[in-house]
C-alpha cells in the first residue's frame, strides 16, 4: 500500500503540506509531491479538497503468489569487468557453496557480458550451473539492462537466494531488482548463514556504526537477496576438473534509456589496490604523528606490501582517505596485516578482520585489537618496528 498525487487533479493549493506530520509532501512545479518519508498516516486523504491523493494497493509481484518451497537454489551475480570475471564473483561462490550444502540444493552464477571461458571459469571455481547471457548489449554495465535481464531470470527460474557484490555495479542495480520482484535486500553483508531451524537466510551486517552487528531475515518474501563486502568471504576451492552446466539465455525484448558510450579508467599515483594486497601495513591514531608513516612505508616497502590506515588517521590529515579499512572504508582481507598502534575498534575490525594473519603491535595490553590478532606484541611501535625491518632485511640479504 501507497500514496500517490495525480497531477492532473491537484491544484497546488498546499492543503495537504499542513496535515503532514512527518514533512512527507512538498510542492514541485505546482504540483504536490509524495516523498520518501510518508508513514501511510492517511492525513492527507480527507484534506484534499480535489481529492487528488489517492492510496494505491501494492499489486503483488508473480513470484509472491507462488508458496516458499517453489524457491529453490543459491544464486550468485558474477560481475565482469572487460570480460574478465571480478575476484569478489569467486569470492561469492565460496560461500555460495557453503549455503547450498546446507540446503542441499545447486549453486549457480549468473554472468552478463562475458564468453563461454569465463562461465567455465566459474564452474571451476565452484558454481554447479551458469546462466550466460553474451549478447553485447549487455558487454558494458547499464542499469536498466542489467536489472531488467536478471529480474527475468529469477521470475523464471526462481532461486531461493540471490548474493552480489557489494561493488559500485552491484549496489547500483541489485536494489533495482529487488524493488523489481518486491522482496528485502540486505546491503553490504560481512557474514552470511542459514538458521537451522527455518532454513531461512542470516544476513549479518553491522548496524549503528557498527556498534551491533544486525541479523537480518526475510521470511516472507523470495528470494532472499544480500549484497556482501569484497574481501570479507574466502573464495572457493578452484579445481580445474569440474563440470557444470552452462545455460545461455537471451537478451531478447531489453529495453534501456540510457546508452554507454565510454568507459574512461581513474589512473592517479594516489589510487591504492588494498583489495588485491597480500601484505598490509597500516596505522592508526597510535602513530602519534603523520611522520609514524614514513616507518610504516619503510616496512611495506621490505614486505612488498600497501600500506593501509584506520579512520582515525585518516581524520587527523595523516593519509588520504583511499588508505582507509574499515566499516567506512575499505575490507581487505591479505595474507599478512600489520595494526601499528590500531586500537582495534567494532568499525575496523569489520574491515580486515578476516585476514590470514594479523599481526597487531600496541602499548595498551588492553587493546581490542589483540582479540583477533594472531600475534601481538604490547610495546612501542618506534622500537619494535625498526628491529622488525632490520631482521626482514637481513632474511632477504637486503
Amino acid at each position: 500500500m501507497y500514496i500517490i498525487v495525480k497531477p492532473d487533479k491537484c491544484s497546488g493549493c498546499e492543503t495537504c503540506i499542513a496535515s503532514c506530520p512527518y514533512d512527507a509532501i512538498s510542492i514541485s512545479s505546482g504540483v504536490a509531491f509524495i516523498n520518501e518519508y510518508c508513514q501511510l498516516c492517511k492525513a492527507c486523504l480527507a484534506v484534499c479538497p480535489e481529492n487528488a491523493i489517492v492510496e494505491i494497493e501494492d499489486t503483488p509481484s508473480s513470484t509472491h503468489t507462488l508458496p516458499l518451497t517453489d524457491f529453490k537454489g543459491v544464486w550468485v551475480f558474477a560481475e565482469q569487468r572487460g570480460g574478465k570475471t571480478a575476484s569478489v564473483s569467486h569470492e561469492l561462490l565460496g560461500i555460495g557453496r557453503k549455503l547450498s550444502s546446507e540446503l542441499q540444493t545447486d549453486l549457480s552464477a549468473v554472468l552478463f557480458g562475458a564468453g563461454d571461458s569465463e562461465a567455465d571459469e566459474l564452474i571451476k571455481w565452484g558454481a554447479d550451473k551458469v546462466y550466460l547471457c553474451t549478447d553485447t548489449i549487455l558487454a558494458d554495465f547499464n542499469d536498466d539492462t542489467y536489472s531488467g535481464l536478471l529480474s527475468k531470470l529469477i521470475s523464471e527460474y526462481k532461486p531461493a537466494i540471490v548474493l552480489a557484490g557489494a561493488t559500485p555495479v552491484s549496489r547500483s542495480f541489485i536494489p533495482r531488482v529487488a524493488a523489481k520482484l518486491k522482496t528485502g535486500l540486505t546491503a553490504d553483508c560481512t557474514s552470511l548463514e542459514i538458521d537451522k531451524k527455518t532454513k531461512n537466510l542470516l544476513q549479518i551486517r553491522p548496524a549503528f556504526g557498527g556498534n551491533i552487528m544486525a541479523a537480518i531475515l526475510c521470511p516472507d518474501y523470495r528470494p532472499q537477496m544480500a549484497t556482501v563486502r569484497p574481501r570479507v568471504m574466502k573464495k572457493g576451492e578452484y579445481d580445474t576438473g569440474r563440470t557444470g552446466e552452462i545455460i545461455h539465455v537471451s537478451a531478447d525484448n531489453l529495453i534501456s534509456r540510457t546508452k554507454v558510450l565510454d568507459t574512461i579508467k581513474e589512473v592517479s599515483e594516489l589510487t591504492v589496490n588494498l583489495h588485491e594486497a597480500d601484505v598490509i601495513v597500516a596505522g592508526g591514531r597510535g602513530l602519534g604523528d603523520v611522520k609514524g608513516f614514513k616507518l610504516l612505508e619503510e616496512l611495506a616497502a621490505v614486505m612488498g606490501g600497501a600500506i593501509g590506515a584506520s579512520r582515525a588517521a585518516v581524520d587527523e590529515g595523516w593519509i588520504p582517505y583511499s588508505h582507509q579499512v574499515g566499516q567506512t572504508g575499505k575490507t581487505v582481507c591479505p595474507k599478512i596485516y600489520f595494526a601499528c598502534g590500531i586500537s582495534g575498534a567494532v568499525q575496523h575490525l569489520v574491515g580486515m578482520q578476516s585476514s590470514d594473519i594479523i599481526i597487531a603491535i600496541n602499548k595498551n595490553p588492553e587493546a581490542p585489537i589483540f582479540s583477533v590478532a594472531t600475534y601481538g606484541i604490547v610495546g612501542d611501535l618506534y622500537k619494535i618496528l625498526p628491529l622488525l625491518i632490520k631482521k626482514i632485511k637481513e632474511a632477504k640479504g637486503l
